[in-house]
């Protein structure tokens, strides 16, 4: 569902459970975020989301652990560290149950991985298999990101390249195959937790302290685009930035694939999103628009950080073996400029 829909068939909702009416709700309906944050006491919070989709490879197994990477990654952007998941499954009746045994133990072994135990769940029969997870983690309420928090001069640091759209759309049209090097990087970025990345970065010193994280989010099905516009328009009025073509990362032939007019069903509709938003360079092509708009499957981090810590985090990514980039800059334009 694109962002202007979800915020519409929600707005009904806040007067509900706005935080007016549960203070404790330290993060919910009232702005869009990547997981609620429920406060239990001056050192805990609890960290909720749920999420699922239909499969994005052919393998049931790599389908059921890149469905938990997806899952757990929302809690990581806030900050969190998952704890306790439970199964959310669609399955056919007509499908071999052989299919879903293996889909549920690729989840179980990545949840194993990152330490989450899933404790049970829930199954329906539908015409196309779904899965994820509802999962559960902890903050320390001080220790929350959000999507606003965003200041003027601050860096964004992404931590995985984008194309993972494209890649496995191209996989669903025969255009490549599971031999291929493009298939290869897309699964291990989409199998590959973000907890290393937001534990790295907390460590970063800068002039004595620890680096802030101003905000952060993960980049999904809105694309890059998409998820960078949300950081933005969290303060008010909205912020702006300017972001660097030539420094955002592609997986290997996702390029090629785009340019081969390859693109899942959910680009158009980011870019019809962020359209009154962006001022592209006149250079850019119907290509780049696309790449960053591509919906994206257990993407990367993006966080705000000072734009004087930008190559130190960027370094200590490096150091403990992820490689990230500093892609944009933070302004006060209100809009974010491509070039």
């Amino acid at each position: 569902m694109g962002a202007d829909t979800l915020a519409h068939v929600l707005r009904p909702l806040t007067a509900t459970f706005g935080a007016h009416a549960t203070p404790d709700l330290l993060v919910g309906l009232g702005a869009a975020d990547d997981a609620a944050v429920y406060r239990l006491n001056a050192d805990q919070a609890l960290v909720a989301t749920v999420d699922f989709f239909p499969p994005v490879v052919d393998d049931p197994a790599t389908y059921g652990a890149i469905a938990v990477t997806n899952a757990l990654s929302d809690i990581y952007a806030m900050g969190g560290r998952p704890l306790l998941a439970l199964n959310i499954v669609a399955f056919p009746d007509d499908l071999d149950p052989d299919i879903l045994t293996a889909i549920l133990r690729g989840g179980a072994e990545q949840a194993a991985r990152a330490g989450v135990v899933i404790a049970g769940g829930h199954t329906v029969t539908d015409d196309e298999p779904k899965y994820g997870l509802a999962a559960i983690g902890f903050v320390h309420p001080a220790q929350i990101i959000t999507k606003g928090g965003a200041q003027p001069g601050d860096a964004i640091i992404l931590t995985k390249p984008i194309g993972t759209g494209i890649i496995t759309t191209a996989l669903k049209q025969d255009r490549i195959d599971e031999a291929s090097a493009a298939y290869t990087a897309a699964v291990t970025s989409m199998t590959t937790f973000n907890a290393g990345a937001l534990e790295t970065v907390r460590e970063v010193e800068l002039a004595g302290g620890a680096v802030a994280i101003h905000a952060g989010t993960d980049i999904t099905g809105f694309g890059l685009l998409g998820h960078l516009w949300e950081m933005l328009s969290a303060s008010d009025p909205p912020l702006g930035a300017r972001l660097r073509l030539a420094d955002v990362p592609l997986l290997p032939g996702a390029r090629d694939l785009a340019a081969a007019g390859i693109a899942p069903g959910g680009t158009a509709r980011n870019l019809a999103a962020v359209a009154p938003h962006v001022a592209w360079d006149a250079a850019l092509t119907a290509t780049d628009r696309a790449l960053l708009a591509d919906p994206q499957t257990a993407g990367g981090l993006a966080l705000a950080v000072p734009g004087a810590a930008a190559a130190l985090v960027v370094a200590a990514l490096a150091q403990a073996g992820i490689t990230a980039w500093h892609i944009a800059d933070i302004t006060d334009s209100g809009m974010i400029e491509v070039a």
